[in-house]
C-alpha cells in the first residue's frame, strides 16, 4: 500500500491511463475523477491532455466546473498538460465559441498555437526546475502561453525554430501548466516535481 498522496486524474477524456501509470510508478496513489464527491478525496488533481473544448463541454455536463473552479480556486494544487494547460489559464485565445476554462492561473493561452495535428512535433526542453538532461517534450496540437502574470513563474520555452522563446511550461504557486504531454514518455521528472508540490500543499 502506498504512503504518498492520493491524486486524481480528471477522467473525462484524454490522456488518463498514462499519467496515472507514472504518478503510481512515484509512489502516489491515484483516482480517476468524474464527480464533484471524488475532487474531495484527493490532494492534488492532474488536468491530462486531449482536446479542450470536449473537456469543458463534458465538465459542464457532469456539473464538474463549479466544484474544479472551488477547489482549485481554495489551494488545491493541480497540474495540466496541453489541453490541461488550457482549462488551468485565467484567459484564452482562439477559444471555441463560448469555451470556459476552470481558471486559477493569471495567463493566457493560445489554442493550437503550434497549428493542427500535422504540426506536432518532438523536441529537445530546458526545464532547470527539473536539472539535466533537457526534457524530450511532445506537442500535439499544443497551446502555448501568451502572458503571464506577475505571480507566475515561467518554467521553460522553445529554444528553436518558428517558435523559439515561446513559454510552454508555468507554475503559479500550487498550480503547474506544460503545453507538452511527458505523461507520453518514459521520463517521469515532470510528474515528480507535480507530486513535491502536492506533498509542499
Amino acid at each position: 500500500m502506498s504512503n504518498g498522496p492520493t491524486v486524481g486524474v480528471l477522467a473525462l477524456q484524454g490522456d488518463v491511463r498514462e499519467h496515472r501509470r507514472i504518478l503510481e510508478s512515484l509512489g502516489a496513489r491515484t483516482i480517476a475523477v468524474r464527480t464533484a464527491d471524488e475532487l474531495d478525496r484527493i490532494d492534488g488533481l492532474v488536468i491530462p491532455g486531449g482536446e479542450s473544448t470536449t473537456m469543458w463541454r463534458l465538465a459542464r455536463s457532469f456539473e464538474l466546473l463549479k466544484p474544479l473552479r472551488k477547489h482549485i480556486h481554495a489551494g488545491l494544487p493541480a497540474y495540466g498538460s496541453c489541453a490541461g494547460m488550457i482549462m488551468l489559464a485565467e484567459h484564452l485565445e482562439d477559444g471555441a465559441a463560448g469555451q470556459e476554462t476552470v481558471g486559477g492561473m493569471d495567463v493566457t493561452v493560445r489554442r493550437n498555437a503550434f497549428g493542427r495535428q500535422l504540426d506536432s512535433f518532438e523536441a529537445p526542453l530546458d526545464f532547470p526546475v527539473i536539472g539535466q538532461p533537457p526534457l524530450h517534450a511532445v506537442f500535439i496540437r499544443a497551446p502555448w502561453v501568451e502572458r503571464v502574470g506577475e505571480q507566475v513563474e515561467v518554467l521553460a520555452r522553445v529554444a528553436t525554430g518558428p517558435a523559439a522563446g515561446r513559454i510552454v511550461a508555468v507554475r503559479a504557486g500550487g498550480l503547474l501548466a506544460t503545453a507538452f504531454h511527458p505523461e507520453l514518455t518514459a521520463d517521469a521528472r515532470v510528474h515528480g516535481h507535480f507530486l513535491e508540490i502536492v506533498k509542499e500543499a
